[in-house]
């Protein structure tokens, strides 16, 4: 963080399930039919609320429905961590913001989230732009420190089976998402972080996410004042037992929590 920024700020989880959202569609396991709150989760996706500004970390299908819920009037920017549909495809109802306040919403993504975005939203780019078109500026990231409105981001290179995502460190706060890997080099970024987010779609091993136990022990290492986990799916089971098992400073996420990031 830059030396204008403000000590602490709060980070919203805007959505912490997977890429079908829980419930799943046709589903009736006990976690689908649950009627704890906490077990109904939209695509994942936070929120940085600093200085007085709103930075959103990626946004898929349930973007609209998300500022609505949480009464967003304003956004200084959205952050990608990688092109999966999940984390892009609401990238459309930008719009909104556009039009009420006639305002160009800055994108910061990497080339090849950029190319994803061009693939599921070609009228974007036109060179006689589509009427209606989301109002973009496009920033180009890399593995290498940037600075938004004098907020610091510093990407984290993690791997998504073969796939580059970024996560990022704003402050004391780090956040990583669609993970099964990360190096030691870029697991020392994560090191004297006072919050910790990391996903964990289930509790057996999967070919691209962490599985619980091993988001424990990446926790563990870090060794982070309190640590969330998130991007779960209905395999994980219901929230509330699943939480009973885990460690003290340890906490499964659930859309809507707030959290206040010290510095």
């Amino acid at each position: 963080m830059t030396e204008n920024a403000e000590d602490n700020f709060r980070v919203v989880f805007l959505g912490t399930g997977t890429s079908t959202g829980v419930p799943v569609v046709a589903c009736d396991c006990e976690v689908c039919r649950s009627a704890d709150s906490r077990d109904r989760r939209l695509r994942t996706s936070v929120m940085i609320k600093i200085n007085g500004q709103n930075f959103v970390i990626d946004c898929g299908p349930d973007f609209r429905y998300q500022m609505i819920r949480e009464k967003v009037e304003d956004i200084s920017a959205i952050i990608f961590t990688h092109g999966h549909r999940d984390h892009i495809a609401g990238l459309d109802d930008v719009r909104a913001f556009n039009y009420v306040l006639n305002k160009t919403v800055n994108v910061f993504a990497s080339e090849e989230v950029v190319d994803s975005i061009k693939r599921e939203f070609p009228y974007i780019f036109t060179e006689k732009r589509f009427f209606g078109a989301p109002q973009l500026e496009f920033h180009i990231i890399n593995n290498s420190k940037f600075i938004v409105e004098d907020v610091e981001f510093t990407p984290i290179e993690v791997l998504h089976h073969k796939l580059k995502v970024f996560g990022f460190r704003i402050g004391a706060f780090s956040y990583i998402t669609d993970a099964n890997f990360i190096s030691e080099e870029e697991k020392e970024k994560l090191k004297g972080s006072d919050i910790l987010v990391i996903n964990a779609l289930r509790k057996s091993k999967h070919i691209s996410h962490f599985s619980l136990e091993e988001a424990v022990e990446i926790i563990k290492e870090v060794n982070p004042r309190k640590a969330y986990i998130t991007h779960l799916s209905h395999f994980i089971g219901l929230h509330a037992n699943v939480q009973k098992d885990l460690p003290e400073n340890i906490f499964l996420a659930y859309d809507g929590l707030n959290v206040e990031v010290e510095s």
